[in-house]
């Protein structure tokens, strides 16, 4: 049994094939007769189309799931919940507060469990980032993926992706904000190479690729206004992306707050692909359904 919790949950060959079936327009219809369980306990747009649409293209039919009709933990376990899903889908796929109940879900190996998120990793991202960088520069061709801002989730999933396929990482946060010991074992681990530093034009200098997040996720709206002071120098504006290599592309998972994170200049310039790489969200998930259900198929 399969799952997708964190992109290293593939090695570095599976990893490559997803990324070319998520190239492929015209996919098997592995899915055809089958059900997907969508479970969000937080809300996306992006994620809720970008999925049910992966999963019609591929034959099957999504159900979307809200939290108030299962009552994960509190009306039923985890573990039951994805035992009872078996019985009606192929993959259950989850858009959680906390990781754990993903662990616990996927421990059952009742199905494969697909992380939609979670408050430690975003492999779903991870997967449309790295088809995005393959499109406008090239894997083995891009130098330096450049993070600016929050070390959170998005940057974890990105930066082991990224080390999984040798490509140097750099992360600028303030302090306080940026990778912790274990996160940066972790993506150290996967055989690339990582500059922290607390200086945003340090990480940009060289980079193929310039990326930022929001400065308040959800579920921190009572750190915002801390937030808005800590990260007030590390605007990805025209003239941060200056020192950026003439290649250099700006990407951003979205929803962008222009002005704070990102500038209006920048996100609407010719070198951003954030809209692109919202699109590939859709192709990058066909095309984990399409490995993932095809190794279930060989069982």
């Amino acid at each position: 049994m399969r799952h997708f919790l964190e992109v290293d949950d593939l090695n570095i060959t599976e990893l490559r094939r997803v990324l070319e079936l998520s190239a492929e327009p015209n996919s098997p219809k592995v899915l055809d007769g089958k059900g997907v369980a969508l479970i969000f306990e937080k809300p996306s747009g992006r994620t809720r189309n970008s999925m049910e649409m992966a999963v019609v293209q591929l034959g099957g039919h999504p159900i979307y799931i809200t939290p108030e009709e299962l009552g994960i933990d509190s009306r039923e376990t985890a573990e039951d919940v994805v035992r009872v899903m078996a019985g009606y889908h192929t993959v259950l796929a989850a858009r959680v507060f906390d990781h754990s109940r993903l662990e616990r879900m996927a421990a059952t190996d009742a199905m494969p469990v697909i992380n939609l998120l979670s408050d430690v990793a975003h492999p779903m991202q991870a997967l449309a980032d790295l088809l995005t960088i393959e499109q406008e520069i090239g894997l083995s061709d891009v130098g330096r993926v450049a993070y600016v801002g929050d070390a959170n989730n998005v940057w974890r999933s990105l930066a082991i992706g990224c080390s999984m396929l040798s490509i140097a990482t750099a992360v600028a946060s303030p302090p306080g904000h940026g990778p912790n010991p274990v996160e940066v074992d972790r993506v150290l681990a996967s055989g690339g190479s990582l500059l922290v530093t607390n200086d945003p034009q340090e990480a940009v200098e060289g980079a193929d690729v310039v990326y930022t997040d929001v400065w308040t996720s959800m579920g921190q709206e009572s750190e915002k206004e801390q937030r808005l002071d800590a990260f007030a120098n590390f605007r990805v504006d025209a003239a941060l992306m200056s020192g950026a290599s003439e290649r250099g592309i700006f990407m951003h998972c979205l929803p962008a707050h222009r002005g704070e994170e990102v500038s209006g200049e920048v996100i609407e310039s010719s070198r951003s692909k954030v809209f692109p790489q919202a699109h590939n969200r859709m192709h990058s998930a066909r095309g984990l359904l399409s490995w993932l259900v095809g190794k279930e198929m060989e069982r």
